[in-house]
Order: C-alpha cells, then structure tokens, then sequence
C-alpha cells in the first residue's frame, strides 16, 4: 500500500515537472519571437526612413536671397552629400517657368498671389504654407539728400524714384500703398524684382525705391531706409511648397521643413521679416 502511494506521488511528480518545462519553453519560443519581431520592425523603422542625398533646387523670390543662402549652407552641413541651387528672381517669373516646365523641387513666393499661379496649375504638392511676411520700406542714397521722410515725397517734382513692376509682389504691394495714400507715382523705371530696384538706388541711377525692410538690411550702408505709415497696409505673405513633379522630393520636403524650423525662423527674422 505504502508503494503505491509513493509511486503516485513520483508520477504526479514526473507529470508536473514536464509541465513546467513545456510551458518554459514554450515562453522562450515566445520571447524570440518577440525578440525577432521587435528586431525586424525596428530595421523595417529604420529602413522606411529615406536618406537625404542628392541635389534640390529653389526657386525663390529674389527678397529670400540672403536668408536662403545661409539656409542653403545650413542644409548642407545637416546633410552631407547634398548641394542646394538656388532660382531667385520676381515671383511672377518663378511661377511663370514653373508651370512651364522647369524643373524644380520647391518654390517660396513673395506673395499668395504668384503662388496661386502654380497652385492652380496643379503643380504644388499639398497645400503650401505661409512662412514669413515682409513690409515695405523706402531705399534712399546714404544720408537721405533728398530729405525724404514720406511715400508723398516721392511724388516730388524732379525726383528719380524705381519702382518694382506691377506684376512682382514688391511692386503689387507699391502700387496697395500709393492708392491707400491716394497718391500717384510715375517712376522712371519698373523693375523686374526687388534686387533689381534696389541696384538703381545703389548705382545713384535713381534717387530712391520703393523695396522690402529686408532688403534694406542686406544692403548694409549702400542705402538707407525711411519707413512709411501706408507700409502696414501693404505687408506681403510669403508662401512655400514642395513641387508636384520635383526630382528630388525627400530633399525639398526636408528643405522646406528647416525654412519653418525654429532655426529656420531665427534666421529669416534676423534679416528682418516678419514672422507668419
């Protein structure tokens, strides 16, 4: 009797030890399992995320040129191996050859207006953001000979003043200005962006312009600035998109990302736009 009880203790015994060892191993199968899976989706996750490589190209407006020329380098030194070319100019042109065609990875306007031209084209990527504002300013020769203190002494008889053309967001925002203060202006040059209009004043071709603060700033002592009340009523807002049929789109979205970075920002309001 005493036997029989024992060798049913020893088999119980026996049974429960097996147990409690299929049921480890099932548990380390589990846990490789587990462990393989976690190792594969994180080299799925770290696979999945593109490298930044190659050429992307800009196409800006012409006021941008200082500001994305330090971000361009930014760009750069963040992602090794890559090289930003930049398109400045009038928005109004950039818009013109994007829709014709030309190749490009992103477009930052200086204003809704010119960027509605490519957006209504269906050549924007997504819905293109507002980055930056700028306002207006009047460039004048250093030291102001001309003692000008106001957009009306502009109108002075005698006086040289270039304007942007009507078609360019500088000029769009002159021309705002001007009919706010009911004044007309008869320049003696448009042209065709803000650089160029700044040139006439630095060259003394023309005894002032109508350009952005910005550019004022870039300008450095060439020029000097006089601010107008009307410039408040005229403040352009800037615009950017990666483009639909761009050649490098990781690259420009990584672009566009460092222009509204907080990096991005501090550079762009250092030269003296306004923020979104």
């Amino acid at each position: 009797m005493i036997r029989t009880e024992r060798r049913r203790t020893l088999v119980a015994a026996v049974g429960a030890a097996a147990v409690l060892l299929t049921l480890s191993a099932c548990s380390s199968d589990s846990d490789k399992k587990d462990d393989a899976s976690s190792s594969a989706s994180s080299s799925a996750s770290a696979s999945a995320t593109p490298k930044i490589t190659g050429s992307v190209t800009v196409f800006a407006a012409a006021s941008l040129k200082e500001s994305f020329t330090t971000l361009g380098k930014q760009f750069e030194t963040a992602y090794p191996g890559t090289k930003v070319t930049f398109n400045f100019g009038g928005s109004d042109v950039l818009a013109a050859s994007i829709t014709s065609g030309a190749p490009a990875d992103v477009f930052a306007a200086a204003s809704t207006k010119t960027m509605k031209i490519v957006t209504d084209a269906g050549d924007a990527a997504g819905t293109p953001a507002t980055f930056v504002r700028n306002q207006l300013e009047i460039a004048t020769l250093p030291g102001n000979p001309d003692k000008i203190a106001s957009l009306k002494d502009l109108t002075k008889s005698g006086l040289k003043v270039a304007l942007c053309a009507k078609t360019v967001p500088c000029g769009a925002a002159a021309q705002t200005a001007l009919t706010a203060s009911d004044l007309k202006l008869t320049p003696v040059s448009y042209e065709q962006d803000v650089k160029a209009a700044l040139t006439k004043v630095e060259l003394k071709e023309v005894d002032a312009a109508v350009v952005y603060k910005t550019d004022v700033n870039a300008a450095g002592g060439k020029v000097q600035g006089v601010d107008f009340p009307e410039s408040a009523k005229a403040i352009n807002t800037y615009p950017i998109a990666t483009l639909k049929d761009a050649p490098n789109a990781t690259a420009a979205q990584a672009f566009v990302a460092l222009v509204q970075s907080a990096e991005g920002q501090k550079v762009l309001t250092g030269a003296g736009f306004l923020q979104p």
